[in-house]
């Protein structure tokens, strides 16, 4: 028998966008503690969609946590058009965090974001009260990534929430020189974790998944 289960349901944005979500849950009695991981996917224009979070969506369901996925719009079974900039995800990420308070009774998201995603997430963090902490999985900080995402980097870096940035250190969008200097100046606690060796694409793969899972179990544990 399986430890969890997998609910869709359709959730609807201010600007009347209609988003696939899954909610990934642990059987009833196991699940130990209010907090839903609500997890945002790649960049949409390139392919990105909620199935390549699925991994982690349920290690965290097997470890005892509702985790929530969901098709930005224009993605997957998702209405409405992309954006280059990911500006207009933000209105996605803010309805399925105001649909998770509303449906699974609980005042407290942790916000992860993966390559596109962390952006388009970290925009969201302080929009929404109940995020107490935030993840990044491969944060595109480099400079030509900056052309598209730049204006996003602002709201996540002067957020007093924690934080964790989480990066390959052969990624070919942002150096490891370039995460410091974008955040020797950010605000509230800060945590890095640099994987060796490891390319921007490679880090968002399957193989990649547990370690994810472990890191982010970690900084729930310091919540």
């Amino acid at each position: 028998m399986s430890s969890y289960s997998i609910e869709s349901t359709t959730v609807e944005t201010n600007d009347g966008v209609k988003l696939l979500t899954r909610l990934f849950k642990p059987i009833e009695d196991e699940i130990k503690d209010k907090l839903v991981i609500v997890l945002v996917h790649q960049y949409s224009v390139l392919g990105g969609c909620q199935a390549l979070l699925k991994g982690m969506a349920i290690g965290l369901a097997q470890k005892g946590y509702r985790a929530v996925t969901f098709d930005m719009r224009g993605a997957g079974s998702s209405t409405g058009r992309p954006s280059l900039t990911g500006f207009s995800e933000i209105k996605d990420v803010i309805a399925v965090c105001k649909w998770v308070c509303e449906n699974l009774s609980t005042d407290k998201i942790l916000l992860v974001g993966s390559s596109a995603g962390a952006p388009i997430a970290g925009s969201a963090v302080d929009e929404i009260k109940e995020v107490v902490g935030y993840v990044s999985l491969g944060y595109p900080f480099g400079m030509i990534a900056s052309i598209l995402f730049g204006r996003h980097h602002k709201a996540i870096l002067q957020s007093p929430k924690p934080k964790l940035f989480v990066m390959g250190t052969r990624d070919g969008f942002t150096s490891v020189k370039q995460l410091k200097n974008k955040l020797s100046s950010a605000a509230g606690r800060i945590e890095t974790h640099l994987i060796e060796g490891a390319g921007h694409f490679q880090m968002e793969g399957p193989a990649y998944d547990n370690l994810m899972l472990n890191l982010i179990l970690t900084l729930i544990a310091s919540l």
